[in-house]
Formats: structure tokens, sequence, C-alpha cells
């Protein structure tokens, strides 16, 4: 549990009630559905490894979802999907979950994580072109959107990486 540099929010583990909020976070984030789908899919089949929540006066606001990545011997840790409400956007909450949910994946010894997501924003995070590092995955996206982060500072080894099965909703 972190408090950011927004002085009134507070990052916390998910817990059962913050279910349909996290929902209502996803859907509005991504402007439809599917995503929201989505995490409560990969929550109902016990498939994710870390949920955090961002509470900003009391009211759920934003939410990251980490999940394993599968066939590789490293642990691999999928980022998707990252919600911030559109009316709280750039306001560092988005920043907030990625850095608490980095720490917690570091403590829990996890390797690197995987993520699909726009370059210049998770590069200020440490992310680099996952194809530097040799690791690919089942999606067919340009390259630059497929990111890695090594978060032991000993480098990731090449590897074919998949998302786990619910992912597959989402294409079209």
């Amino acid at each position: 549990m972190t408090r950011s540099c927004l002085a009134n929010l507070l990052v916390r583990l998910e817990t059962p009630g913050d279910q349909p909020a996290i929902h209502r976070i996803v859907a509005q984030a991504f402007g439809q559905d599917p995503e929201g789908r989505l995490v409560d899919h990969l929550r109902a089949n016990g498939k994710f490894v870390l949920s955090l929540v961002a509470v900003l006066d009391g009211e759920l606001v934003g939410h990251i979802l980490h999940t394993d990545m599968i066939g590789t011997d490293q642990r691999l840790a999928g980022l998707a999907p990252l919600s911030v409400l559109p009316a709280v956007q750039r306001q560092g909450i988005g920043s907030a979950l990625i850095n608490e949910s980095l720490g917690y994946l570091r403590e829990q010894g996890y390797d690197g994580v995987v993520v699909l997501g726009h370059p210049d924003y998770y590069r200020r995070f440490g992310f680099h072109a996952a194809s530097g590092f040799g690791i690919h995955t089942q999606f067919d996206v340009p390259a630059e959107y497929l990111m890695a982060l090594d978060l032991t500072g000993t480098g990731l080894n090449p590897c074919q990486v998949r998302y786990q099965p619910e992912f597959e909703s989402l294409v079209p």
C-alpha cells in the first residue's frame, strides 16, 4: 500500500468488493467493454498474479493487472490492462500503479515484465523493445509496441511467450 505524489492517492491490492468498480474503470478507460470482460474472465479463472487499484479521495479511479506469461522458463509477468478513469488521466495515477506493481513483482522474484503498449509512455519506466531481448509473442503487432523490462538487471532470455488464453478474446 503506497501513497503517490498525489496527496490523496492510495494504491492497494484489489479486494472482492472492488470488482464492479474495476470493470467500470477498465471499460471507461478503453471506451468499450471487452477489456472489462477480459479482467473479469482472468479473475474468474484465477489467471492473474497481481491486481492493484488506485483510490483517490475514497473513490476507485485506476487499476492495473499482471498475469503470468506462458512458454518461458523465466518468470515473466504480462502487464495488461492498465486503466485510469478518463476524468483523472494525466495526473500520475497510471505511473503510481506501474511503479507499485513493478516493486511488488521484483519482491516476488519475477525476472521481467512484458507489455503491449505505447513506447513513449512505457519507456519512462525502463521498458525497451522486447525484440532487443529476443522476446516475441503470439500477437502480430508492430515491434515497437511489444516492450519488456528486465527486473533483475541480469538480462532476459530470448523466447516466444504467450499471453494467457483469455487475451485471445480481444483479437478480432
